[in-house]
């Protein structure tokens, strides 16, 4: 069992930065394969990243590549996406999710959710 709780959300300005964090309970954090999920008002919910137990294998949705870097520090049971160069289209509300059973790009087969944190880019 594991709960999460997203914070660093906020406004920013078209180019700028944020880094949102993902607090996790629990021992079993440090096992879990993390993702990050976004979902934007009348659209689904749409994979980000996702970032294996140890930290060393991310992959990326295309949209992302090169200005998100998903990262953890496990001793702080703790996940990061660091988010530059934003864009307006980047604007959703940001989702941590936990211990996929299967694709992790499908947000039905993860166990664990946190409650979103909201990101708005202005132009």
């Amino acid at each position: 069992q594991v709960q999460l709780v997203e914070s660093g959300g906020g406004l920013v300005q078209a180019g700028g930065s944020l880094r949102l964090s993902c607090a996790a309970s629990g021992r079993a954090f440090k096992m879990y394969t993390m993702s990050w999920f976004r979902q934007a008002p009348g659209k689904e919910r749409e994979y980000v990243a996702h970032i294996n137990w140890s930290g060393s294998i991310t992959y990326y949705t295309d949209s992302v590549k090169g200005r998100f870097t998903i990262s953890r520090d496990n001793a702080k049971n703790t996940l990061y996406l660091q988010m530059n160069s934003l864009r307006s289209e980047d604007t959703a509300v940001y989702y941590c999710a936990a211990d996929p059973r299967g694709s992790v790009y499908v947000p039905s087969n993860y166990n664990y959710w946190g409650q979103g944190t909201q990101v708005t880019v202005s132009s």
